[in-house]
């Protein structure tokens, strides 16, 4: 009888105890809706909700302070690191099956000097400012530099390319795709870099040569190797024709089956899974470039990317204010530094010599999104390097991508319609480009969008 009387008054204490986890969830809820209903609301061209996601986390967090126990992510940054991996690998393998029209040297030429110039350029400007301007020590710095450097294939899908079938790409548009979807990998050297430089000192003679044999030549080159090899392997399975079936059902879950494959092989051959990731959906979608399948995969990719960021977006907003004391003048000013000069100055130096217009040029360098992959670089090497700055890495990488999400997200979409309306009335040529005539289009299904509803988004 004692024990069930205690059992009992147990179970009398825990009626409306209010549980953190709960109000938690709770809380999710409310900013998920908020976020996505009140622009629709009271604005007929809504803007991208991932700032309002953020400020409702911070609301909730500031209103009901303990709900964020345990998600502090200079406590755990295993937690924040686990799951922007999962969105940026889906992201990235989607991000390859988008693309239409692979095109040739001169379309990707933007790409290519986005990557080698501008990304390395960056890197050196963020580490610059966070040794001298923030007092960060060099690896702080350099890990500073690698993980604000790359853009973000997540919250720019405004400017990018649209799902598959939708047509040939314009050269802004996939500029910024394959940027993105190339530097989350190209930006892992120097994170190595920064571990390195964090552990054994900044003497290159302790590390230099391990640094570019490995972390740079070998990690790459097994990533891109991999990846075209897993891409191909997906193919071939999609274009056997028994595979209509399963097809025609649309299991958009199979994405995950292309992910995880590349994505896990390659990290167990030590290579950058992010490479791979991008490059098998680049490569998969070659074969049987026009199978509507691939629209129900890139769909069912997007699905998962866009409800996984949302809530990580909102804890992410819902950390801030216990980061607030990490931050300072300094590290504002190195936020925006990056998104207002030294990314655009960066841009338009790694794309001078390309046949995109000023406009073009100017577009590309601004809208470098920042974002999770951020996320995930940082909360990576926190849990193999304990960083003397690590509050103020978290603290400073919080607020870039907050002011990330405010300047580009509320732009953005004014930025689209203005582009897409000169495309449309001169036929192309603003962008420094002539229309390559000999280029195949792919053709417009008219059943692609069956059931959904939408118009297909018009391409610049």
């Amino acid at each position: 009888m004692t024990v069930l009387h205690d059992t009992s008054k147990v179970m009398e204490d825990a009626r409306f105890a209010f549980d953190a986890y709960h109000i938690l969830l709770v809380a999710l809820g409310v900013s998920l809706l908020l976020s996505y209903w009140l622009p629709h609301l009271f604005m007929r061209r809504p803007p991208a909700a991932t700032a309002l996601l953020m400020a409702c986390g911070m609301t909730g967090s500031l209103l009901f302070p303990g709900i964020v126990a345990g998600i502090d992510p200079t406590e755990n940054p295993a937690i924040w690191e686990l799951a922007a991996e999962l969105v940026v690998i889906v992201v990235l393998f989607a991000t390859g099956l988008r693309i239409d029209d692979l095109g040739g040297l001169r379309l990707w030429r933007p790409t290519f000097r986005l990557l080698a110039i501008t990304m390395p350029l960056t890197i050196a400007a963020v580490a610059f400012l966070g040794w001298s301007l923030a007092g960060m020590t060099i690896g702080g710095a350099i890990l500073l530099g690698a993980v604000l450097a790359p853009t973000d294939p997540v919250l720019a899908g405004d400017l990018q390319i649209g799902p598959p079938l939708e047509g040939k790409e314009h050269p802004v548009r996939f500029a910024l795709t394959t940027e993105a979807g190339l530097n989350d990998g190209l930006a892992f050297p120097f994170v190595y870099l920064a571990l390195h430089v964090a552990s054994q000192g900044a003497d290159p003679s302790l590390w230099l040569a391990e640094w570019l044999a490995w972390d740079v030549l070998y990690r790459i080159v097994v990533g891109t190797l991999l990846g075209i090899g897993i891409g191909w392997v997906l193919g071939r399975i999609l274009a056997v024709p028994a595979w209509n079936t399963v097809a025609a059902s649309g299991p958009g879950v199979l994405v995950l089956a292309g992910v995880f494959l590349a994505y896990g092989v390659v990290e167990l051959a030590e290579g950058y899974g992010f490479i791979a990731a991008f490059v098998a959906g680049l490569v998969c979608r070659r074969a049987e470039a026009r199978h509507k399948f691939h629209q129900r995969l890139h769909g069912f990719a997007s699905s998962i990317e866009h409800a996984i960021t949302a809530i990580l977006l909102v804890l992410l907003g819902s950390v801030m204010p216990s980061l607030w004391p990490h931050l300072d003048w300094s590290y504002t000013i190195i936020g925006f530094g990056l998104i207002l000069a030294i990314r655009p100055l960066a841009g338009m130096i790694g794309l001078l010599g390309t046949s995109l217009s000023l406009r073009a040029r100017a577009v590309v360098s601004i809208y470098g999104v920042r974002g999770i992959g951020s996320l995930y670089y940082l909360g990576y090497a926190s849990t193999h390097v304990e960083f003397i700055d690590e509050g103020a890495l978290w603290a400073l990488v919080a607020f870039t991508i907050f002011a990330s999400t405010v300047i580009h997200g509320l732009t953005a979409t004014a930025t689209v319609e203005v582009l897409d309306r000169e495309h449309t009335e001169g036929n192309g040529s603003e962008n420094g480009i002539p229309p390559d005539r000999d280029a195949k289009v792919p053709r417009m299904d008219d059943g692609r969008n069956s059931g959904s509803g939408q118009r297909p988004r018009d391409t610049w």
